[in-house]
């Protein structure tokens, strides 16, 4: 996006370039001496900067030795797609909602929720949520909506220009926009105007821009080709009809492509069996750990101490358990921690099935990873029948059952009959894609225990299995 000023050499001033990998460069509003704030103030902030020190693979970057990029970087390619899709949507989205604010306003709020939009992400990412902000009902959207709305807002409320150049007179970011614009559930209490309804899609949609740049910046950093993934041909057949993002019929072959290489993702790096392995054997002490770091209590409560605990910090307490433990607990965490980081983890595996389902709860067989477990050892021979056993179950959806219901957010326009199709996005996704996909993988301390681990995984879960 280029800026429109008088003087041309003021765009020199005014906005800073990236460069980046994917996109070659972004753009962001530099810190000027008029009193307004900007996107750099906000990538300067240490709630921002945080995010260099945690990777944006929570346990890939383990097993893909290059995957060493960060949720900074994510973010920064995030708030450069959010803006670029807002800017082609917008002359649509004035027609449809005649409530929506100037371009530059507009845009900004997208680019800065999608800059935002991982700020509440702690150690190991999602990995985090799991074992440790569930406690407490929370997952790093929570976080990072309360960010939004209180450490950050009067920073986000300052922004006054988008790279493109100021907004109207009067014009400000509502920090509430941003939060809830930047994640799928509603924010308590707040009613969106509608434009901003309209747009949710960009950042939580089913092509969102947070996806679009994962999948391609994730398989770039890790070596793993997906084939083309034509972000232009999305952006090009993307309107706003009635209230709704809508997505031209030219533009759905592009949507499978993207769809079908995220789960190519999915299937060979964040569930890759090594990644699994050491989530797997993580689980016992990594909520544990992060409380060495941590006050008790809920994280929000102590968010002077959250923004300390990253990967980096995390590792380093890593470290101190393995070399300096200063009691019998802190020498069991780091003697499981060592496994890790040595590369020297005690589950193998032993039976691995790949399900597509085309339903979205599946075969009751491949809901409980107890019960599989059960199951499994009771067919054991009896000098197998105490051996170390952990049933791993790793899911995902790569189209929701309904792609147009209201949740999801994705309508067609067939320019055979000049309408938007809801009911053409099912049998489009459907053609390619399953409603859900399942890895089942059984790991076994024992080596000489597999292959009857195998025969009797075979032997009760047929069924499951064809």
């Amino acid at each position: 996006m280029a800026i429109k000023v008088s003087n041309p050499e003021s765009v020199f001033e005014a906005v800073n370039l990236l460069a980046d990998p994917l996109y070659d460069y972004c753009s962001i509003t530099k810190q000027l001496d008029d009193g307004a704030g900007s996107e750099e103030s906000l990538l300067d902030h240490p709630w921002l900067q945080r995010q260099r020190r945690i990777h944006q693979l929570q346990s890939a970057w383990w097993v893909f030795h290059t995957a060493e990029h960060s949720r900074f970087q994510h973010a920064v390619g995030a708030m450069h797609l959010s803006g670029s899709f807002t800017d082609h949507l917008y002359p649509s989205l004035r027609q449809s909602c005649s409530d929506a604010p100037s371009r530059n306003l507009v845009v900004e709020v997208m680019r800065v929720a999608g800059l935002l939009h991982d700020v509440g992400h702690g150690p190991f990412g999602h990995f985090f949520d799991a074992e440790v902000l569930s406690r407490y009902g929370l997952d790093h959207e929570d976080v990072g909506r309360h960010l939004v709305l209180g450490t950050l807002a009067d920073l986000i409320g300052s922004l006054r220009r988008s790279p493109d150049g100021p907004f109207e007179p009067g014009e400000a970011v509502l920090p509430q926009w941003v939060a809830w614009v930047m994640a799928p559930r509603e924010l308590p209490g707040f009613s969106p105007p509608a434009w901003l309804r309209a747009l949710k899609p960009v950042l939580c949609g089913l092509a969102s821009a947070d996806n679009m740049d994962y999948v391609p910046r994730d398989a770039y950093m890790c070596g793993v080709a997906v084939g083309p993934v034509d972000l232009a041909r999305l952006r090009h057949y993307m309107f706003i009809k009635d209230g709704c993002l809508v997505l031209h019929q030219h533009g759905a072959p592009a949507l499978e492509v993207f769809l079908s290489a995220r789960l190519h993702m999915y299937n060979h790096v964040y569930f890759h069996r090594t990644v699994r392995r050491i989530d797997l054997h993580l689980r016992p002490v990594f909520a544990r750990t992060c409380g060495l770091l941590l006050p008790p209590g809920n994280p929000v409560d102590h968010l002077d101490s959250y923004l300390l605990l990253t990967d980096w910090s995390l590792m380093q307490e890593v470290e101190r358990l393995q070399l300096s433990p200063r009691n019998e607990e802190e020498r069991e965490l780091g003697r499981h921690w060592e496994a890790v980081t040595t590369r020297r983890l005690p589950w193998q595996l032993a039976f691995e099935a790949y399900r597509e389902l085309s339903h979205p709860e599946g075969p009751a067989g491949l809901r409980d990873s107890h019960q599989i477990e059960e199951r499994i050892r009771s067919a054991l021979p009896e000098r197998f029948r105490d051996v170390g056993l952990e049933v791993d179950l790793a899911s995902t959806a790569p189209r929701p059952d309904n792609p147009a219901a209201n949740d999801q957010m994705l309508r067609l326009f067939d320019p055979i009959s000049g309408r938007v199709e809801v009911e053409a996005a099912p049998a489009l996704l459907a053609r390619l894609l399953p409603v859900r996909t399942v890895w089942l993988r059984v790991y076994s301390d024992r080596a000489e225990a597999r292959e009857a681990i195998r025969e009797a995984a075979v032997r009760t879960m047929p069924g499951v299995l064809a």
